[in-house]
C-alpha cells in the first residue's frame, strides 16, 4: 500500500518534468556546442524533387553544395517517377549528371532506390504502375530496380545503395502496407547485381529497429528533434544522444555499420509545402540555434556519417537574402 501511494505522486512529477522538457526547456538543447567532430562526418540528402518544389534551379543549388559548402558525402534518392516516365522507357540523364559532377569532386553517394524514397508523399510510382495490382507493382519494382542498378553498379562514387526509405513505417507517408518478404526480395535482388553493402533505414522513435538491421548491412536512423502532431503541436524529444546508441546496441547494430541517414535541418510542416511556411511558423520548429544544436546532437550521437535533411531549403533562403543557414553549414563540411 505504502508503495502506491508513493508511485502516483512520482509518476505525476516525471510526467510534468517530461511536458516542460518537451513544450519549454528542451529548446535547442544540447546547450554545449563544441562542434568538434572527425573530418567527413557530414553529408546531405539531394532532392531533385524538393528543388523544384522549392522553385529554385536543381542544378544551380546541387553545384553550390558541392562547391560552396564542400559537400563530398551525398544521399540521392532516384524517384521511380522521375527515370521511368512511361513504362519501359528509362531516362537517367538528370542523375548522370549529378554523379558525373560529384565524381569530379571526389564526392561519394548513397543510392536510394525502390518505391518508398524520402520526401512527400514517400511513395513515388509513375502513374502508369499507380493502378496496377499488387504482383504487378512488385515485379515492375523490381525491374526498376534492375535497370537502375545496372547503369549505375559500375560508378566507384557509389559508396552504398539503399534499398527503400523506412520501409516499415507505416504511420506516414502515401504507401502500401510494408511488406518484409517483397523487400528481402528487393535486397538480394540488388545483392545479385552489385557486391556493395546495402543500407537499410528506419525511424529514429518509431521503430526498434531490429528487422532494419537484419536485413540489411548498414544501418540509417532518422533523427529528429522538434516534431509536430494534430494532438500534441510542436514538441521536442526529450531523449539524450545515449538513447541512440544504446538502441544500436540493442539491435545488435556493429558501431562501423551505423549511420544517420536523415537529421533534422529544415522545419517541419503541419501542413501544406514547404515553399508555402511563414518564417514565423518555421521558427517554431526550426532556426539557426536549433540547427546547431541539432548538428551537435548528431556528434553526440557518434555513428559513422550524418546527412542533413534541408540543404535545398538553406539554398532557397540563402537566394531570397536569408543566408544564416547556408553560411553555418559551410562550417560543418570539412
Amino acid at each position: 500500500m505504502k508503495l502506491k501511494r508513493i508511485f502516483w505522486p512520482l509518476f505525476l512529477f516525471f510526467l510534468v518534468l517530461f511536458l516542460l522538457w518537451a513544450f519549454k526547456w528542451g529548446r535547442h538543447y544540447p546547450w554545449n556546442q563544441k562542434q568538434e567532430y572527425r573530418t567527413g562526418y557530414f553529408g546531405v540528402t539531394y532532392s531533385i524533387k524538393m528543388a523544384e518544389e522549392l522553385g529554385i534551379d536543381w542544378q544551380e543549388a546541387y553545384l553550390a553544395a558541392l562547391d560552396e559548402l564542400g559537400v563530398r558525402n551525398i544521399r540521392l534518392p532516384l524517384y521511380w517517377d522521375q527515370i521511368e516516365p512511361h513504362q519501359n522507357e528509362f531516362d537517367f540523364s538528370k542523375y548522370d549528371w549529378i554523379l558525373d559532377e560529384g565524381a569530379k569532386r571526389n564526392a561519394e553517394f548513397v543510392i536510394n532506390v525502390g518505391y518508398r524514397l524520402p520526401r512527400w508523399p514517400e511513395c513515388h510510382a509513375p502513374g502508369w504502375a499507380v493502378g496496377k495490382d499488387e504482383l504487378e507493382r512488385e515485379a515492375e519494382t523490381l525491374e526498376m530496380i534492375t535497370a537502375v542498378v545496372d547503369r549505375y553498379k559500375d560508378r566507384g562514387e557509389v559508396e552504398y545503395w539503399q534499398v527503400e526509405n523506412e520501409p516499415f513505417l507505416n504511420v506516414f507517408g502515401v504507401c502500401p502496407e510494408s511488406d518484409l518478404e517483397f523487400l528481402q526480395q528487393e535486397i538480394d535482388l540488388v545483392n545479385r547485381l552489385d557486391s556493395r553493402p546495402i543500407l537499410v533505414s528506419a525511424s529514429g522513435e518509431l521503430s526498434t529497429w531490429r528487422r532494419e538491421a537484419k536485413v540489411g548491412d548498414v544501418f540509417g536512423t532518422t533523427l529528429y528533434r522538434v516534431v509536430w502532431g494534430p494532438w500534441t503541436g510542436y514538441i521536442r524529444y526529450p531523449l539524450p544522444a545515449a538513447f541512440y546508441r544504446l538502441k544500436a546496441d540493442l539491435a545488435d547494430i556493429p558501431q562501423a555499420k551505423r549511420v544517420i541517414s536523415e537529421l533534422q535541418a529544415e522545419p517541419w510542416v503541419p501542413a501544406g509545402s514547404l515553399k508555402d511556411l511563414s518564417d514565423a511558423e518555421a521558427k517554431k520548429s526550426f532556426d539557426i540555434k536549433q540547427f546547431k544544436a541539432n548538428a551537435q546532437f548528431a556528434i553526440n550521437v557518434d555513428f559513422q556519417k550524418a546527412y542533413l535533411w534541408g540543404v535545398e531549403w538553406w539554398y532557397q533562403k540563402k537566394v531570397a537574402g536569408q543566408s544564416q543557414y547556408w553560411d553555418f553549414a559551410k562550417t560543418l563540411f570539412r
